[in-house]
């Protein structure tokens, strides 16, 4: 902590001791007494808790008047730097430190967000606003201030290092979202991040296309470019602006009304086998079936009714809430429902 230092703390106690030890030494010499008891009046005295007996004699007394005095500005000074501490946050930060770190060790299913800049911190209003917990690892100060503001979850350091990583809770995380400024921090973490988890979720920035073929071969499974798509998306608002609208209609961005999901189909929802049409989707949730992505990695962007639904497809859907919330129960484990 920026102008204090803990060698005062102990050169306080340290003082504190040689104290104790100067007045057992001095009252066995004075006084006859044994050592135990020389210490017992040496420790009551410079501790100002009385003294059971008057000393003998005036050299004694002179001296545990010396102890008294001693005590009094070994503990004033004592004092004076906890307060510190406290004013500081020293012990208070501490605290709050150790809080945070348990509450991300019990995180499980949580994203990381690597790099909190203005890409990070949009990425984690959108975690926030969906209810997924996430954990931000980063380290500049400035941006640690800001996650500390929004009450964010946090570790100070770099996706670059392995145990940041582990702190952050890479081996219970269901993904990874690296948004570092630098194309060559995104492509070693994303190579440390693949080798630690073979099976996690990664997401990566790239600002070139070349970073981007770099980061897939790393093993990213998905790479985005914000440059490119800021220009793609202005050029559509020029070129094909009802196209535009419509799609900012029924994005999360443009209205509460109208979202997209994704459902995954399950063994146990009971639904494997059927048709769309078999199932009545629309007339049964409201809600719109406009993808579907089979087991085997082919996405239908068109699916037809008559196509048949198996055991790992991916149902992207459009809807409200509401039709997205049933359709999720028509899919939902039916041991889930029975319960």
């Amino acid at each position: 902590m920026e102008g204090f230092s803990f060698r005062r703390f102990a050169s306080a106690l340290a003082a504190f001791v040689v104290l104790e030890i100067a007045g057992t030494i001095g009252y066995h010499q004075l006084t006859s007494e044994g050592w135990i008891a020389s210490l017992y009046r040496s420790v009551v005295t410079t501790t100002l808790t009385g003294i059971d007996t008057q000393p003998p004699g005036a050299g004694a007394q002179l001296f545990t008047i010396s102890l008294l005095l001693g005590g009094v500005a070994i503990f004033l000074y004592v004092a004076g730097v906890i307060v510190e501490l406290i004013a500081r946050g020293v012990i208070t930060g501490a605290l709050a430190e150790r809080r945070r770190r348990r509450v991300i060790e019990k995180r499980r299913d949580h994203y990381i967000i690597c790099g909190y800049g203005r890409v990070g911190r949009r990425i984690a209003e959108e975690f926030r606003s969906a209810g997924e917990s996430y954990v931000v690892l980063d380290f500049n100060p400035e941006t640690l201030e800001h996650a500390r503001e929004r009450g964010d979850l946090y570790v100070e350091g770099t996706g670059t290092s392995d145990d940041d990583l582990r702190e952050a809770g890479i081996e219970r995380a269901r993904g990874l979202v690296i948004a570092s400024d630098s194309d060559i921090d995104n492509l070693y973490i994303t190579l440390s991040a693949r080798t630690m988890r073979p099976d996690l979720l990664i997401v990566a920035r790239a600002s070139t296309e070349d970073a981007a073929v770099k980061l897939e071969r790393a093993g990213a499974d998905r790479i985005v470019q914000p440059y490119a798509t800021a220009g793609e998306e202005m050029a559509k608002l020029v070129l094909k602006p009802q196209v535009a609208a419509f799609l900012e209609m029924v994005s999360s961005h443009g209205g509460p009304e109208l979202t997209f999901e994704e459902v995954e189909v399950r063994r146990d929802c009971g639904q494997c086998g059927k048709t769309i049409r078999d199932l009545r989707i629309r007339a049964e949730t409201g809600a719109l079936i406009v993808g579907l992505r089979k087991r085997d990695g082919t996405f239908d962007t068109t699916p037809d009714p008559d196509a048949v639904i198996d055991e790992g497809d991916v149902l992207v859907a459009m809807g409200t809430p509401d039709e997205l919330q049933k359709l999720e129960e028509l899919f939902a484990p039916q041991t889930a429902l029975a319960g």
